[in-house]
């Protein structure tokens, strides 16, 4: 299995319009930070976690063709504002793209693209075929999928778990149950925002003493604001097995 980031930032990730911080005006590639999305490929199979605003430039850069499913973590828009671009995925297959969301995130799809689910259509709306999903497992293709809740404040929000790989974003509080569909996972992903405290993310602290907690060799942090710092300066002073994500990091699993 393959897994590609697409995205590791946020809304208040970067470049920020006139913001003249570190961050911001750095020239490392890994400071450019979409918005947080990965790819996951496996056996012919193509599947995205989440489009945000920026889903366009992110399969432009990757050159596919072909997207198979796409997964929903939450209904914030920096998570599902780009979906109506997935429009150029059904020219080329030719039906409508397979979704897979909690039912609040398809409330929010259904309101948010309305048009794409009217009864009288405009010729070339995205075509979506919504799958309900909660805490159970499901298949797509060859692939299990186990969702992980995990709580972003107040807001319910999935996270999800393929074979040794699991991805947690946009959340700073995860309950025993989940923590144990976690555990055994050769990789992580899990969102770190910044170092100072935040109402609804994991700091960096949090981020690093959750991995411990839960053993897991390898860690990648995503959905990172500018005020967490430059890569440079932030990923070489983590523990051992602890990176932060960029945009186009490849892992193999």
């Amino acid at each position: 299995m393959r897994v590609t980031f697409l995205g590791t930032g946020t809304s208040s990730g970067v470049p920020m319009i006139g913001c003249d911080c570190e961050v911001c005006l750095s020239p490392d590639p890994m400071d450019r930070r979409l918005r947080s999305s990965v790819m996951i490929e496996s056996e012919g199979m193509r599947i995205v976690i989440d489009t945000g605003p920026d889903f366009r430039y992110q399969m432009l850069r990757t050159g596919i063709r072909q997207l198979d499913a796409i997964l929903f973590t939450h209904p914030h828009k920096d998570h599902i504002a780009g979906l109506d671009d997935v429009r150029a995925f059904n020219f080329f297959s030719g039906r409508a793209m397979p979704l897979y969301a909690n039912e609040l995130t398809e409330e929010a799809l259904r309101r948010e693209y309305h048009y794409a689910f009217a009864k009288a259509r405009y010729p070339g709306v995205p075509e979506l075929d919504i799958n309900r999903i909660d805490t159970e497992p499901f298949r797509i293709g060859s692939l299990t999928i186990i969702p992980i809740l995990v709580w972003h404040l107040k807001m319910p929000v999935l996270g999800f778990r393929i074979g040794d790989f699991t991805y947690i974003t946009d959340a700073n509080r995860i309950d025993d149950e989940s923590l144990n569909k976690i555990r055994g996972s050769r990789v992580v992903v899990l969102n770190a925002l910044r170092k100072t405290p935040h109402i609804s993310h994991f700091t960096l602290d949090e981020a690093v003493s959750l991995v411990k907690q839960l053993g897991i060799p390898k860690a990648w942090f995503t959905h990172i604001s500018h005020q967490l710092g430059t890569h440079s300066s932030v990923s070489p002073a983590l523990p051992e097995g602890i990176a932060l994500a960029y945009d186009g990091l490849v892992v193999d699993l």
